[in-house]
């Protein structure tokens, strides 16, 4: 009794904080790290802390990739989720290191990425003492993640890591932390022993369980789908994690099913198909792609969201869809099914439900009407052609300084596997606006979760390290640019030759029209001094070419294409440019009558 006592004391007395930690044998630390090798993870997110974390993955062969602000770091890890559909682990320490997470996770839960992070606590003896940059991270992250717990024992500490990835992956995924004071991850443990018995899913892949509605709610589906006049499918960006991309283009042809896409579903669908519609919701104004179509989808009978939280952009503010329309909703999460449209529910993972209604529609030998598809096929053709009257003069006319579609024109023109990303704002609208996409899957990495300026070129490293065969093409402004531009170093140091395009017009150009569209003025703030973007990459060891024409344009398109460097392309822009934004359709057009009148005084 009196060993066991003073054992005890012994445990509650705390030690010096940096006496030396043990890592000889095999501890909590490589328990982790062993399930996390169990998951497929290959790289962690961090800088230094949890030390003991980073010393194992090590020796395990898990790279560690370092980047310079925690902010990009959270972003780099739901750029790699993204692209591998796999979990992706970011760490940091106690303090201001978790803080600065918070938004990067916030993003990850509104866009459903499955992020771990591995939070470092102060030691268990020094807790609730002031320790130095001792939080209540419970609290932080309460808001932003699906799933917190303190691993306090280090003997569960390899079941906790597991069960994390299962709730990140499962279900609607989203994001986690696991908070883990450094002394429990140098205590000795026994060896993990994997034991992950997944099917035909790969436990740390997700989706981790695929299900799919009754089948009464599969035959009401179908029937309403061939009963329709005028149907409309909306695919989100669930559609990807799910990877519905045949059973969205099986029911396109099987239903002659107009098919449609949210900003974050860009990818999903063939646009080149002749009853797809692209991109639709808050940016359908003059020169929007799907400008012509709208008529169309005022006079829907009936909508089908796969994928999709029917939120505000995604549904021009929950104006777009006509409310005489009957719904369907198929989606893994009950809380979103019927949340802003009275629909039918089917609750499932949106590939194995879309398949299943298009088995349904065979056993049934259901055809498209054929005289609907022919007509609405007409319909289409001449609202694309529409467009691209609307539309030419912004690309093929010389322009100085260049317009946005004229450097979306020529992007668009790229060949090869390539992957998209853009930041928040603007650009992600120019890039899922005016870059075609015609190979269902190609994939366009935005942060329209919370759509956090600054994130685009850390997702865009990510994505890369994700993917390495495939080329990555990231489009910035130069007001997020300003966010990230130490990541140059991270990308170079990490070997990640990703190009980014910055579109450079001294402006903060959602925010100018913002206050333009409200206010008739804007603040001071939304200007900003020149900035010589290629001169920053040069001195973090990357490379870049300053563009303010077309022929400049394409040599430099060239050049990046070639380089084994990350290649800043620094795109001098009309600040006066802004997308086809519906809201602020009233400025386009008043810009466009003060230049017809300024050209016919000339």
């Amino acid at each position: 009794m009196t060993e066991n006592t003073g054992a005890q004391h012994a445990a509650a007395t705390p030690r010096n904080t940096w006496a030396f930690q043990d890592m000889d044998g095999y501890r909590a630390a490589h328990a982790i790290v062993d399930v996390l090798q169990a998951a497929g993870v290959t790289e962690i997110y961090g800088q230094s802390c949890p030390t003991a974390i980073f010393l194992a993955a090590e020796k395990a062969g898990i790279r560690q990739i370092g980047y310079r602000t925690e902010n990009a770091g959270v972003a780099m890890a739901d750029g790699s989720a993204r692209i591998s559909r796999k979990i992706a682990v970011v760490t940091a320490q106690n303090g201001p290191a978790a803080a600065l997470l918070v938004a990067g996770l916030a993003e990850a839960l509104k866009a459903s990425i499955p992020i771990l992070a591995i939070v470092q606590e102060v030691p268990r003896a020094t807790a609730d003492k002031n320790a130095f940059q001792e939080l209540e991270h419970e609290k932080i992250f309460s808001g932003c993640t699906k799933w917190i717990r303190r691993i306090n024992l280090s003997a569960r500490a390899a079941e906790y890591t597991s069960r994390a990835i299962r709730i990140a992956t499962s279900g609607r995924p989203g994001p986690v932390v696991l908070l883990v004071s450094p002394d429990v991850l140098t205590e000795a443990v026994a060896p993990f022993e994997a034991g992950f018995a997944d099917g035909d899913e790969a436990f740390g892949m997700f989706p981790a369980d695929r299900c799919i509605p009754v089948p009464a709610k599969i035959e009401n589906l179908a029937g309403m789908l061939m009963a329709a006049k005028r149907p409309l499918c909306v695919a989100g960006g669930g559609a990807h994690h799910s990877g519905a991309y045949e059973a969205l283009a099986a029911l396109q042809e099987l239903a002659g099913v107009p098919m449609a896409t949210t900003n974050m579903g860009k990818g999903a669908i063939d646009e080149d198909h002749p009853l797809s519609l692209g991109v639709i919701g808050n940016a359908m104004g003059t020169r929007s792609p799907a400008k012509f179509f709208l008529p169309y989808i005022e006079s829907a009978d009936l909508v089908v969201f796969v994928g999709t939280r029917t939120n505000e952009n995604g549904t021009a503010g929950w104006t777009l869809f006509p409310s005489a329309a009957a719904y369907a909703q198929i989606d893994i999460d009950p809380e979103e099914l019927g949340r802003n449209y009275p629909a039918l529910r089917l609750q499932g993972d949106a590939r194995e439900t879309l398949e299943a209604v298009c088995a349904t529609l065979r056993q049934r030998k259901a055809a498209a009407p054929a005289e609907r598809t022919e007509t609405l096929k007409k319909e289409f053709q001449e609202a694309r052609l529409l467009h691209q009257a609307e539309i030419r003069p912004y690309y093929e006319v010389d322009r100085d300084p260049l317009r946005p579609e004229q450097l979306l024109h020529e992007l668009g023109r790229q060949t090869g596997p390539i992957t998209w990303a853009a930041d928040a704002s603007y650009s992600s609208i120019w890039l899922v606006q005016y870059i075609k996409c015609s190979a269902p899957g190609t994939r366009f990495i935005t942060p329209r979760g919370i759509a956090g300026l600054g994130w685009g070129f850390p997702m865009a490293i990510g994505a890369k390290l994700a993917d390495p065969a495939h080329r990555v093409i990231c489009l910035t402004g130069d007001g997020g640019f300003a966010h990230c531009w130490a990541e140059m170093e991270t990308a170079r140091r990490h070997d990640t030759p990703v190009t980014i395009v910055v579109l450079n017009n001294g402006v903060l150009g959602f925010q100018i029209n913002a206050e333009e569209s409200r206010f008739d003025t804007h603040t001071s703030v939304c200007h900003f001094g020149p900035i010589d973007h290629v001169a920053i990459a040069r001195a973090c060891g990357c490379d870049g070419q300053t563009v303010r024409t077309m022929a400049g344009l394409r040599e430099a398109l060239q050049s990046a294409a070639a380089s084994a460097l990350p290649f800043v392309i620094d795109v001098h822009i009309d600040p006066k440019a802004f997308p086809p934004l519906t809201a602020f359709e009233s400025q386009h057009l008043a810009l466009e009558s003060r230049g017809a009148a300024s050209r016919a005084g000339e």
